[in-house]
């Protein structure tokens, strides 16, 4: 026993731990340090006859203040976080895009059908009708503008996966070297900690969750091995294995991730596994949002463009030749299974626009049927034999030879406004007029009057005047050699008018005709002060062309709504996660983190401790003196 060795303890100690101390305070701003404690034991006592005498004191080991629940609570929380701040970043890009109420879509569609009612007003002003062939290719324009946009945010996306990627492969490799480093430091110190090191791979798996949501399992002998997705590895003990940004196999536009295997076989994972982090974010916006949007813009350009085609053909132009399409529309992408094994191919057209949906569909084949499944709802709309299946306005036809398990991916509308463009630049090629006339004769004395109220899809204009008479009850008709005409349909009351249908060509009779007053029905020459077909592509506006529920801007509005609520509702959920995380730190931090305070009270009692062991040795000292000086 001696009062030497008992102060020198207390030195040792009191400078162990002021060590520690100055340690915390150097790292109050490292990102990821946890506050260290340096452990004091007893060094036990020595026995006398006297009692136990004690031994000073040792220390034991220098700990980390850490609380693993908590640390797991942040992990899961700043994961979240970065899945939700990564998703509303990019939806407010399309929020933007399409609410805009100066440049986008909806107040150009509004010019659009403004010029079409100014053709109807004057048919025969070429000056309105360049105005409205500039008001379509602005249009026009900004719908493959929006398409590229898309496009290019589809881009960026796979860009910022492949990115993604690369840094996970990077701290899976830094985390394994680190398991390693502390298995040896651990090993090498009999068993002491080695608390910078674990620091350093917490803060890396706190970086790699906020790019890839992980699970972390501790094994023992103290290395982590962390998993991602259902359970596919990156880093198992000294060991990591790479993610790869591959090409989609259903399709290759998109980036997707794979795992490898030990043996280096790549396994592409499902977009939906990957439920946290930047790259959790991103896959769920892209499925969830991106898709979706750009399909919808796809189906309000085909039903514009194939809606008005389709009356655009049924008028003349100033030529008197029958009006031709005056956009051009893109068409259904098709692609095959990367894994595909058989021969079979697939190709699908719009056979109507306006029944498409803003969903992508998958053709599968299971070795005796095939069957189509929409993608939204996971919802099998047509099965069969094949070759030929019809739903949701898609007419799909199955070729070759299909192995069981092929597949093919079919995006009705997904890039089809990119194509969609102004083919008329002629304003007297605007088919504004109908192309068969009626029109009464001078000599009538009654108040009667005759119109044309309808023109359908295959018709066709009379070969020869015909000449409708009203004989006190109804009409009859006759051509111009005077020969009997029968009409394919009527007479049909429609309010108080009726109806009579010639060859896909319906005239409504009204007013009050008097015994002989006679009509004439013929084929429109020139056109150029009849507004007919003008007035019918103006009320395209406002028709239920969409599923027969909704017009071109109740659809568009529709996204708008929805893109903007969904917006909101990813806002906000990401700042009450924010909060969350935010609160979780807190207490993390409140166990883990450096107290300035703290550490100043216990800089100042470790230094008195200090003092204090300083003075049990040179009290030691002076005894010393006095026993030599002894004579």
């Amino acid at each position: 026993m001696s009062l030497f060795n008992i102060g020198l303890s207390g030195l040792n100690t009191a400078q162990n731990a002021l060590t520690t101390v100055g340690h915390n305070f150097s790292n109050a701003a490292t990102a990821g340090y946890t506050r260290q404690n340096t452990i004091i034991a007893s060094s036990g006592g020595q026995y006398t006859s006297q009692g136990f005498f004690g031994q000073g004191s040792t220390t034991t080991t220098v700990m980390r203040v850490y609380d693993e629940f908590l640390t797991s609570q942040l992990r899961s929380a700043e994961t979240s976080s970065a899945h939700l701040s990564t998703y509303s970043e990019q939806i407010k890009q399309i929020d933007s895009l399409l609410a805009d109420q100066k440049g986008g879509i909806a107040p150009l569609m509004q010019k659009f059908f403004a010029a079409v009612q100014g053709v109807a007003d004057k048919p025969g002003d070429t000056a309105v009708r360049q105005n409205m062939l500039n008001a379509a290719q602005s249009l026009a324009g900004q719908l493959r503008s929006a398409a590229s946009y898309f496009q290019n945010q589809q881009e960026g996306i796979n860009s910022e996966i492949q990115s993604s990627v690369t840094q996970v492969n990077a701290y899976a490799k830094q985390l394994a070297s680190l398991n390693s480093e502390i298995a040896k430091a651990t090993a090498a110190s009999g068993g002491q900690p080695p608390n910078d090191l674990l620091d350093q791979r917490d803060e890396l798996i706190a970086q790699m969750n906020k790019v890839v949501g992980v699970k972390v399992v501790a094994q023992d002998g103290g290395s982590y091995n962390v998993f991602v997705g259902n359970g596919q590895p990156l880093v198992v003990g000294a060991n990591s294995y790479d993610l790869k940004a591959v090409r989609s196999a259903a399709d290759p536009s998109r980036m997707g991730i794979a795992y490898t295997l030990p043996d280096g076989t790549a396994i592409e994972m499902d977009d939906s596994l990957f439920s946290g982090g930047s790259i959790g974010g991103l896959m769920q916006f892209r499925s969830e949002t991106l898709d979706a949007a750009q399909n919808a813009i796809g189906r309000i350009s085909l039903a514009i463009g194939q809606t008005f085609n389709a009356q655009h053909r049924l008028g003349m132009d100033l030529k008197g030749q029958i009006g031709g399409d005056m956009f051009a529309l893109g068409s259904p992408t098709v692609i095959g299974n990367a894994r595909n094994n058989g021969t079979g191919t697939v190709s699908a057209t719009v056979a109507d626009a306006t029944a498409l949906t803003t969903s992508d569909y998958t053709v599968s084949f299971d070795g005796t049927s095939y069957s189509l499944v929409r993608k939204s709802d996971n919802e099998v709309v047509a099965t069969g034999a094949g070759p030929t299946f019809t739903a949701d306005g898609l007419s799909i036809t199955v070729g070759g030879t299909m192995s069981a398990g092929d597949s093919f991916q079919i995006q009705p509308t997904r890039n089809v406004a990119s194509s969609f463009e102004l083919v008329i630049t002629d304003p007297a090629k605007v088919a504004a007029a109908s192309p068969v006339l009626a029109e009464t004769s001078a000599s009538n004395i009654g108040t009667g009057t005759a119109k044309v109220g309808n023109v359908a899809q295959g018709f066709n204009v009379p070969a020869s005047k015909i000449v409708a008479t009203f004989d006190g009850t109804a009409y009859t008709f006759a051509d111009a050699a005077g020969n009997p005409v029968t009409p394919d349909a009527g007479p049909v009351p429609n309010g108080s008018a009726v109806d009579y249908t010639f060859d896909g060509v319906t005239v409504s009779f009204g007013g009050a005709p008097k015994v002989g007053d006679t009509f004439t029905i013929g084929a429109n020459v020139g056109g150029s002060s009849d507004n007919g077909n003008a007035l019918a592509l103006a009320k395209l506006q406002t028709a239920k062309t969409i599923n027969g529920v909704s017009s071109f801007n109740d659809a568009y509005a529709q996204l708008v709504n929805d893109i903007g609520s969904r917006t909101k509702s990813i806002d906000i959920a990401s700042t009450s996660q924010n909060s969350i995380t935010n609160q979780v730190r807190t207490a993390q931090q409140s166990v883990s983190g450096v107290n300035m305070d703290e550490e100043t009270v216990n800089l100042l009692r470790f230094q008195q401790l200090y003092q204090a062991s300083a003075q049990v040795i040179q009290t030691a000292s002076s005894l010393f003196d006095t026993i030599i000086n002894i004579r």
